[in-house]
């Protein structure tokens, strides 16, 4: 019979517990089969946890496999965060080395400023693409949205950083905060296109942006903050001569849900690369 592991809960992108995106992390998974893993990320219920297998004696290499609470994903940002803080509290400051499905992410772990421990992890190698005409019309429709929400110096695009999002801008700040979507037709066209989450952006600033993922995939009904997406946002900015690298972003998350989040978003022009940091914090669980 197997022993089922503990569950370390953090909260992710935030220096509070009832801030950021929950996630679970289990920091050895060994002997554990993926229905198991499924199984438990499901009886946990946030939108992700990160299962690690220790590499080696290092105590800094691990495999890892990320499960939602229905579906495995390719790579969780928020997750990994909450994984580095986990591993920078019990191992110390440094750099982690994760292979995910979607490649090897290294993650720097720093501690002592005043909101504790900050994670910062370096994407794969990202990349962007066009979103299907038709495809758009479908996403808006599931959206309850319209053509003459969109913000139209912010194309529609599809970008990947580890997982693929469409990248959906508006022009109001209202548009972004009203959001009720149809779960199963978004939920149904995002398993088609195997997109992720959808990244729906507003512009504050030159580079502060309000961000809202809904991620019905996972079986969740948006994320309050998405790694992932903010990795790959950060290239779809760079990729379409949006910022002028090097550049740092800012990405606010979570509002709308009561559980403000905070990602920082760092693009390069020597590496391709995108860098995203945060802090992340224990949640205790109540027994």
């Amino acid at each position: 019979m197997t022993t089922l592991p503990d569950v370390l809960r953090y909260a992710a992108f935030t220096d509070t517990p009832s801030g950021g995106n929950p996630a679970g992390v289990v920091l050895d998974a060994s002997g554990l089969d993926a229905p198991t893993m499924q199984a438990i990320a499901a009886d946990v219920g946030y939108s992700e946890t990160a299962f690690l297998t220790p590499i080696g004696d290092s105590g800094r290499e691990f495999d890892v496999r990320y499960f939602a609470p229905s579906i495995e994903v390719p790579f969780c940002g928020h997750a990994t965060i909450a994984t580095g803080v986990a591993l920078g509290e019990r191992l110390g400051e440094g750099t982690f080395l994760l292979h995910t499905q979607a490649g090897d992410v290294p993650v720097e772990v720093a501690a002592g400023d005043e909101h504790g421990v900050r994670a910062t992890l370096t994407s794969v190698e990202p990349t962007l693409a066009d979103l299907d005409l038709a495809d758009l019309k479908e996403l808006l429709v599931a959206l309850r949205w319209s053509a003459d929400d969109l913000d139209p110096a912010l194309p529609p695009k599809v970008a990947f950083g580890g997982a693929w999002h469409p990248v959906i801008a508006v022009s109001s700040r209202a548009r972004l905060a009203d959001l009720s979507y149809d779960f199963d037709a978004l939920r149904t066209l995002m398993t088609d296109r195997s997109w992720t989450t959808i990244q729906l952006v507003w512009r504050e600033s030159p580079a502060v942006f309000h961000v809202r993922n809904p991620f019905p995939v996972g079986g969740v009904v948006e994320d309050p903050a998405t790694g992932a997406a903010a990795a790959a946002f950060g290239h779809y900015l760079r990729a379409l001569g949006l910022i002028e690298p090097p550049a740092r972003l800012t990405l606010r998350q979570g509002d709308d849900l009561g559980r403000p989040s905070l990602l920082t978003v760092d693009v390069d022009d020597a590496d391709p690369r995108i860098r995203v940091s945060g802090h992340a914090v224990p949640i205790l669980q109540a027994t």
